[in-house]
């Protein structure tokens, strides 16, 4: 049985006997059902040579489509090392404490983002760092109109210069003028991102951006669940996005658009027009079957650029969805974080995560400070509570009463209800009373519920059994 962690302390509190023992019942079926449908150890054994099989293709496919790269690194002076007279596809690097950036010089795009103090959590690979976009499938594709023709960035070569953190590259267009792709590493995980050209366009020019999110974290269903494209019209004060827990596909042709971004659970790569508005965008989001394969999710996001502009200023975010750092950016960016819409959102965007991030200032363990906290909730709700109790004690001591009238007019629902609610006047009992103080807290609980698994804060913290405070706890694990 999987579950959140912190999910038991919200949970169990308000259980009573006969829904302890319904919730040990579901356990005991779900446990059995799970050792009598268990795989054989001959079932275990065949799955295992055809997975084996699997792998040892895509090693081969992937040797083969490797073979023609060439490795390469450069100084900070700008000088290449290595045999730069044939035009081969070529990776360089941007660099700092926290993330290294890679770019393949055929189409002068980001392969592989690796993040230096972040490590996977799934079991396969749970001691290895987060590496975002580096799929090689993966594509990100300026598409220019020129004349009659199309001319697609990936398939031009770049000659890269590094000087400092900073990337400039250059290729020569079919017609020989140069097109340049600059990137700046600036701060922890920000990208300055330009691309200049002297081309006419006959059209306008797209972007093409298609990415497979990797597997990062122990609940697969939990990830792929709270993975999606998140992007911001202009003229909207909140960002939306495509459905996460399906496959789905949003139009918005003739919209202008902020930024877009491909977001993980934890980790996102973002994209925001600086001197220009993105437009036209069409964003879409493939479920894959996470049982049979290592691909979490497909998205898939176009975008259109503006006709006559000669040099596109963008920022790039790539890492983890922390808030303070998606905040900074001032455009509505930390919304890609799954806190919930509306209410629940607010709350937990405004109230729970200051007032966590307060106590964690006093307390280390995360795990003590989410009992605190939701005990400090329980305090500030128990008016309410007391509100509830007191009428439902109220209507208890009517109880008696209520059925005499029940029986005395059982033939006349109009006089009982009109005697019914002449006891409740004079006794000062609503019926309402009762429901409405739970109903006011409900929004609260609900946040919490999103607030926990949405939050990077939880990711790897361990606590008494628990290993993972933003998954479920594994105390017993039955089959696969």
């Amino acid at each position: 049985m999987r579950h959140f962690a912190t999910g038991w302390f919200i949970i169990i509190y308000g259980m009573d006997r006969n829904q302890i023992i319904g919730f040990i019942l579901i356990f005991a079926t779900l446990l059995a059902w799970n050792m009598l449908n268990a795989p054989s150890k001959e079932e275990l054994a065949k799955s295992q040579r055809i997975k084996d099989s699997l792998a040892l293709v895509s090693v081969q496919d992937t040797f083969q489509e490797a073979a023609p790269q060439t490795l390469i690194s450069i100084d900070t002076a700008g000088v290449v090392a290595g045999d730069t007279n044939r035009v081969e596809a070529q990776v360089v690097s941007l660099e700092n404490e926290v993330v290294k950036i890679d770019f393949n010089t055929k189409g002068g795009k980001i392969v592989g983002a690796t993040l230096k103090n972040y490590q996977r959590s799934n079991d396969k690979n749970y001691d290895e760092k987060v590496k975002l976009a580096g799929d090689p499938r993966n594509r990100f594709d300026f598409i220019f109109p020129v004349g009659n023709a199309n001319i697609n960035t990936e398939s031009l070569f770049f000659t890269p210069k590094i000087t400092g953190n900073k990337l400039e590259m250059v290729a020569t267009m079919p017609s020989g003028k140069a097109i340049t792709q600059t990137y700046e590493l600036k701060g922890d995980y920000k990208v300055d991102f330009s691309l200049a050209h002297s081309e006419v366009m006959s059209a306008t020019p797209t972007l093409v951006w298609n990415e497979i999110l990797p597997k990062l974290e122990k609940s697969t269903l939990y990830e792929q669940n709270y993975s999606t494209v998140y992007y911001k019209e202009s003229e909207e004060g909140s960002a939306d996005y495509c459905n996460c827990t399906s496959s789905d596909l949003d139009d918005l042709a003739g919209k202008q658009l902020d930024w877009l971004s491909h977001s993980n659970q934890f980790f996102n790569i973002s994209l925001m027009a600086n001197n220009f508005k993105f437009k036209g965008g069409k964003f879409e989001t493939v479920m894959t079957d996470i049982k049979n394969t290592e691909d979490l999710k497909s998205l898939k996001s176009t975008v259109e650029l503006p006709q006559d502009v000669k040099r596109y200023d963008m920022s790039m975010y790539v890492g983890p969805n922390v808030f303070e750092n998606l905040k900074a950016y001032d455009n509505g960016l930390e919304q890609i974080i799954p806190f919930g819409s509306s209410i629940f959102g607010t709350i937990n965007r405004y109230i729970v995560r200051p007032s966590f991030d307060f106590l964690s200032g006093f307390i280390s363990s995360k795990g003590i400070v989410i009992i605190l906290l939701i005990f400090i909730i329980k305090m500030l709700l128990y008016p309410l509570l007391y509100k509830m109790l007191h009428s439902q004690a109220k209507m208890a001591a009517l109880k008696p009463e209520l059925a005499v009238l029940k029986t005395k007019y059982k033939d006349d629902l109009q006089k009982q209800q009109m005697e019914s609610m002449k006891v409740y006047q004079e006794f000062g009992v609503s019926p309402l009373s009762g429901c409405l103080p739970m109903l006011m807290q409900m929004p609260i609980w609900i946040a919490l519920y999103r607030f926990f698994p949405a939050s990077i804060t939880f990711r790897r913290e361990p606590f008494l059994w628990a290993d993972d405070l933003s998954s479920y706890d594994s105390f017993y694990q039955v089959g696969l």
